[in-house]
């Protein structure tokens, strides 16, 4: 089936996108969608079809598997993302990241700033990039602001890993991938990722492939 015309209007769009059922297709990195930002959610569409539109996306992000999934990786220039990760990980690398598990959520116009001058850098991939993964240095704590689904406001701190995430998947609704802000030096693939650095930390890698972590 033939994506929707970009030209369509978009609840119409998100109508046709949702018509095969099952998940979405997910953008690939080099598709202008992904670059050019996104618009505020302002009930651009009905809310029985927003409600279709976040269960697709969730669909979606499960399926891929992924932690988060935001509107412009399925094509939509919305400013709605979902996040769930379920953080099944040994506990010396729960320890290490901060990475605790995070019930489904959904982020409508969210924005984050720094919260202290704390950093931490970790492997990171996307969905919308497959095949690799690279360090990025990140606030390691952010506030985050927007809303729910529903309209309701959403004030919150993040830490760990959950901060990444939604760091993350924000980016994305302002059309900047991770690699944008990823060290370049730690590009990897994914099978060298499972063969050699799949420490809880970035030190190895940075040491071997010599680059610098904050």
């Amino acid at each position: 089936m033939a994506s929707p015309s970009p030209r369509a209007p978009l609840a119409e769009r998100i109508e046709e996108l949702l018509v095969p059922g099952g998940p979405l297709p997910i953008v690939a990195a080099g598709d202008p969608v992904l670059r050019t930002g996104t618009v505020r959610y302002e009930g651009q569409l009905e809310p029985a079809l927003l409600a279709r539109f976040v269960e697709a996306l969730r669909i979606t992000m499960r399926a891929a598997p992924g932690v988060g999934l935001a509107a412009p990786q399925v094509g939509v220039e919305l400013r709605i993302a979902v996040i769930e990760d379920p953080a099944p990980v040994p506990e010396e690398v729960r320890l290490a990241r901060g990475r605790v598990p995070q019930p489904f959520r959904v982020l409508v116009n969210p924005s984050y700033e720094p919260v202290g001058s704390a950093r931490a850098a970790f492997f990171e991939g996307c969905l919308s990039v497959p095949g690799y993964q690279a360090v990025v240095a990140r606030p390691a704590e952010v506030r985050l602001t927007g809303e729910d689904e529903h309209g309701r406001p959403l004030d919150e701190v993040f830490g760990g890993w959950p901060a990444r995430i939604v760091q993350h998947e924000t980016d994305h609704l302002d059309g900047v991938l991770y690699l944008d802000r990823a060290e370049p030096r730690s590009l990897s693939a994914n099978q060298a990722l499972l063969e050699r650095w799949t420490q809880p930390t970035a030190k190895e890698a940075a040491k071997a492939l010599g680059f610098e972590l904050p």
